[in-house]
């Protein structure tokens, strides 16, 4: 089986985990979530690429160019971006690359303009309320999500 390629995707102000509002966001900084994600995409023979950016431009540039990557599947915290960004929305929609949406705080307990994501229902999954956790949960349901699809095609 060919090893599956995960792109882990963080929106605006991420890069200041571990110091940003830690009653929502806790200590753990991006460095040791992406060290964790890599480290359990190893033992799931899983290639994980990490990338964050504050510009949702960048974020967008990111999406299409995993499409031209190959990459299997994403998993994206787009922080902000998720309450106002049509943007990725469609990038994710344009690129069709199955995804995840990850938030380290439950957003449904926060303020009401945090309720809305637009890209939920383009989503395969949420992972939400779990802290860094989050992250490692959305990456195990994803690799479950490709294997399904693959062996869905190969019984076509």
């Amino acid at each position: 089986m060919k090893t599956l390629r995960i792109l882990v995707i963080h929106g605006p102000n991420l890069n200041l985990l571990g110091t940003r509002e830690p009653g929502h966001y806790g200590h753990t900084t991006l460095a040791d979530i992406n060290q964790s994600l890599i480290n359990l995409g190893d033992s799931l023979g899983l290639e994980v690429t990490t990338y964050q950016s504050n510009h949702e431009g960048e974020l967008v540039d990111r999406i299409h160019q995993a499409a031209s990557e190959s990459i299997d599947g994403i998993v994206i915290n787009p922080a902000a971006y998720t309450h106002t960004s049509i943007a990725l929305r469609d990038a994710m929609l344009a690129t069709n690359i199955p995804f995840i949406e990850v938030h380290l705080s439950n957003i449904h307990r926060r303020e009401d303009f945090r309720h809305r994501s637009m890209l939920a229902d383009a989503a395969t999954g949420i992972v939400a309320g779990f802290g860094g956790t989050s992250y490692l949960l959305a990456l195990r349901g994803l690799q479950d999500h490709l294997y399904q699809i693959t062996e869905q095609n190969r019984g076509e």
